[in-house]
């Protein structure tokens, strides 16, 4: 995307856009609940055609981008990134860079800039473009922001410091900490899908392979949501569903164990025996003639 031979720093029709006079409230920046996110400037450039903004040494302040449509370009230490619709940038603290909307499609952003001790427990170094990709992810962004306008629109109180504290949280929370939805739906669908599959082949021995090649999901992948959602690894989990249906299988069927045990795909019993044994609790015998703990 090449930009605009007019460049144009600010002054956007329906902008907003205010500067916090810092000097005059040194006295609230030491207060513990504000030093942890001070907020310095904030804005919002509306179909915001040939903007640009560029600093050789940047800026005390981390400076985050939002953009709520069109596209834009951002160059950070001469390397670039192009930012679209529903995507976030932060720009680290004094370093060089500039950027500036697209010739063809002109963004529209929500920036603030910021800095504060809890800096710390947010990614604001690593440069990359963070998706927002839920359906009310430009309403949440909005409403946000808009809490800062309007509050910094009264009087400058301690307490209203105080709140867009909070409020500067929210949206580093938001865009940095909060889990996305149409990721974690994602993972859902394939975790049932996965268990879907162990069920109709629980007779059978099945490898991590099989279940990839079969799904043609990646096992790194697979393994990584059954870490997440299951806390245990595909195969643990697999043969815990392969013990549950033994122990409806002793309970409400006169079969031998080693019947049960084919019937699972373990041909040999004694092994059969063992693995019961170490998920269970205690042995099938057991199990059927009541001696046994509550499965878990």
């Amino acid at each position: 995307m090449e930009k605009s031979e007019n460049k144009k720093r600010d002054g956007f029709k329906d902008e907003e856009y205010i500067i916090i006079p810092t000097e005059s409230f040194l006295e609230y920046a030491q207060h513990p609940m504000i030093k942890a996110l001070y907020l310095t400037d904030v804005g919002f450039f509306p179909n915001a055609a040939h903007h640009y903004r560029e600093r050789e040494e940047g800026i005390e302040e981390y400076i985050l981008i939002y953009c709520t449509s069109g596209k834009g370009v951002i160059q950070v230490n001469n390397k670039t990134y192009e930012l679209h619709a529903e995507q976030a940038f932060c720009i680290p603290r004094n370093t060089k860079h500039k950027y500036y909307a697209s010739d063809d499609d002109p963004w529209s952003i929500l920036w603030v800039h910021f800095k504060g001790t809890n800096t710390q427990f947010f990614p604001l170094e690593s440069c990359n473009i963070i998706g927002i990709n839920s359906r009310h992810a430009n309403n949440r962004m909005m409403f946000l922001f808009d809490l800062l306008f309007r509050v910094l629109e009264r009087n400058y109180t301690l307490g209203n410091f105080i709140y867009i504290s909070q409020v500067l949280s929210l949206i580093l929370s938001e865009i940095y900490h909060r889990e996305k939805v149409d990721e974690i739906g994602k993972q859902n669908r394939h975790m049932t899908v996965i268990v879907r599959y162990m069920y109709k082949h629980i007779h059978e021995n099945i490898s991590l392979e099989d279940i990839s090649n079969e799904l043609n999901l990646s096992k790194s992948y697979i393994n990584a949501i059954f870490k997440k959602y299951a806390n245990r690894a595909p195969l643990d989990f697999f043969i815990n569903l392969k013990m549950q249906e033994a122990c409806k299988l002793l309970r409400s069927t006169d079969m031998y164990i080693c019947e049960v045990g084919k019937e699972l795909g373990y041909d040999d019993q004694y092994y059969f025996s063992r693995i019961f044994k170490k998920v269970v609790g205690v042995s099938p015998k057991e199990y059927r003639n009541g001696e046994y703990i509550l499965y878990e």
